[in-house]
């Protein structure tokens, strides 16, 4: 089955019709730079909801089982506010960040690694960028290993050189 990419904006049934249609994950996209008081106010209920709704929709229906859903950042932030007044924000911090997985095989409610005290540093079982990509498509029924693309004249993995699957969230 050829692999199918879901987005979906809050209070949208898309997510569902979508991986009834066969699609193997949904994604939701928000980023949040600045006012972080206003934007987070507004964002987390928006999507609070309707990502339950989409997790409590695909389980009944018997989808979950099948249909990857991924929460991620495209960095982490700092612990420290940005700036001054109601602009303030938070820096991207490389060093550490979070995401969430549901369904497709992922162990329900498992909690991996662990910040430094201050949340700057990833501290307890570290999961490098290539391991996260290594377990999607681990999930996603892919050997990391053997999927390969040419370039240049040289074969190339998605994960490069890297990438263990995290074993421990699995199910």
């Amino acid at each position: 089955m050829p692999l199918k990419i879901a987005t979906f904006a809050p209070s949208s049934p898309a997510p569902t019709a979508s991986a009834s249609r066969n699609a193997r994950t949904a994604i939701y996209k928000w980023d949040q730079h600045g006012n972080l008081k206003a934007g987070h106010t507004s964002n987390a209920p928006a999507v609070d909801k309707p990502i339950a709704g989409l997790l409590k929709d695909l389980k009944s229906r018997g989808m979950l089982d099948d249909t990857l859903v991924l929460w991620a950042t495209e960095f982490g932030r700092t612990p420290t506010a940005q700036g001054n007044g109601p602009d303030v924000g938070r820096d991207h911090n490389p060093h550490a960040m979070c995401c969430w997985l549901a369904g497709a095989g992922v162990k329900p409610g498992t909690a991996h690694g662990a910040t430094d005290d201050w949340g700057y540093y990833s501290a307890v079982d570290k999961v490098h960028m290539h391991d996260l990509h290594a377990t999607i498509l681990h999930l996603m029924g892919l050997d990391h290993e053997k999927l390969l693309y040419r370039h240049a004249g040289r074969d190339f993995r998605l994960t490069d050189v890297y990438g263990e699957v995290v074993k421990g969230i699995l199910a």
